[in-house]
């Protein structure tokens, strides 16, 4: 019999060593809700794991970027239906003036209108914006002779996931083809005022024109009104994708707290038993003792 080397004692530290270590490993995926909380708790999984995340990040800045691109396109509709309204209101106003029961004064007082409703067009195409962008026309001159460009909206974590806007829309008074209504209003080329000796029948020929710019108007509102529904659908299906993906991730990546917590208990029982085992190693080498009295 030996005392100067306790194997007992020895094989169950090692034991117990590695029980605690197991314990303190449970402990910490319980307290973090994690199953892998470092790579060396489960190396492949991890990756896996961080490239969901990292899809499911990107997926959801798409969907952010997708409900930005709704709201812009909200701002430019209702801008373009006040505008649809203002155009209504001028052919109204030239129906009026082409008929014989109106006055030369009465004409006068409508090209003054159609005058400042045609400048509140330029006006709203000049203010429509979104966080500067311009929406209604290329730049931010008054009556810009230059359209909107395309806008391109990220709706994916892909480069060619994209959406386009229509392109060509310039809802100003040059692009919806009225300047030569807003100077027969202001008592220029083809007046419509009193000082018109045709004024009645010039008014009746820019019906022809009201009627082309009200046609454009609805396209480009059509146009948008396409891409938003395009837009609202594309979220849809990034939002269920999202749902998914974060689904998949916490299989991998989420502890299940009903195993941990029974594999939690056990090794707390083994530990207690080690502790006990090392304990009862270690008495045993004291009967050796006995020996020598």
């Amino acid at each position: 019999m030996r005392i100067n080397t306790n194997i007992a004692s020895l094989t169950a530290l090692e034991a117990n060593t590695q029980v605690n270590k197991n314990l303190t490993n449970s402990l910490e995926k319980l307290s973090s809700g994690l199953r892998i909380n470092k790579a060396s708790d489960d190396a492949s999984g991890m990756a896996i794991a961080d490239k969901l995340r990292t899809q499911a990040s990107s997926v959801g800045q798409a969907i952010s970027n997708g409900n930005s691109a709704i709201a812009l396109i909200q701002i430019a509709d209702k801008a373009m239906a006040e505008q649809s309204n203002i155009l209504d209101i001028v052919k109204t106003k030239l129906l009026q003036a082409g008929t014989a029961t109106t006055s030369s004064a009465g004409r006068d007082a409508i090209g003054k209108d159609i005058a400042k409703l045609l400048s509140q067009i330029n006006s709203i195409a000049e203010q429509t914006n979104y966080n500067g962008i311009q929406l209604l026309q290329g730049g931010t001159a008054s009556n810009s002779a230059s359209a909107a460009k395309a806008l391109v909206f990220q709706m994916g974590e892909k480069a060619a996931n994209t959406i386009s806007s229509a392109s060509g829309t310039q809802a100003n008074i040059t692009g919806l083809g009225l300047s030569g209504i807003n100077a027969a209003a202001e008592g220029g080329a083809n007046s419509i005022t009193s000082n018109a000796a045709n004024g009645a029948s010039n008014a009746r020929a820019f019906l022809t024109e009201i009627d082309a710019a009200l046609t454009k108007m609805n396209t480009w509102r059509s146009d948008f009104g396409a891409t938003q529904n395009q837009i609202e659908s594309a979220v849809r299906n990034l939002s269920t994708q999202q749902t998914n993906i974060k689904a998949a991730e916490s299989v991998i990546r989420d502890v299940d707290y009903a195993a941990e917590s029974a594999n939690f208990n056990k090794q707390n029982i083994i530990a207690q038993a080690g502790t006990y085992a090392i304990s009862q190693a270690n008495q045993v080498q004291q009967n050796v003792l006995r020996l020598l009295q």
